[in-house]
């Protein structure tokens, strides 16, 4: 029983040290409107911040590949045209 009881207190302790506390200052209105939130959803403040923050995080990095993306199309917009137009009649000679 012993064991159990050390190992759980070592799996808190490896937990917690994984995680930081940061202190935040919220306008008075945010804060209000996230507590409503928090009893809204049945979850605690860190939680729903923490959801909070990887949801903007990940849609950072959607809109950074996006613009990525298109700059790279781009960029290569006129290679792409230039085969295109190279290769637009290889497949007539066939018929």
């Amino acid at each position: 029983m012993k064991a159990r009881t050390n190992r759980a207190a070592k799996d808190k302790r490896t937990a917690v040290a994984a995680s930081r506390k940061i202190i935040v200052e919220f306008p008075a209105a945010l804060y209000t409107a996230t507590e409503r939130a928090t009893v809204e959803l049945s979850t605690n403040r860190s939680s729903l911040i923490r959801s909070a923050v990887a949801e903007y995080l990940a849609r950072l990095q959607r809109q950074k590949l996006e613009r990525d993306l298109a700059e790279g199309y781009t960029a290569n917009a006129t290679q792409a045209a230039q085969l295109a137009e190279e290769f637009a009649y290889t497949g007539t000679d066939l018929l």
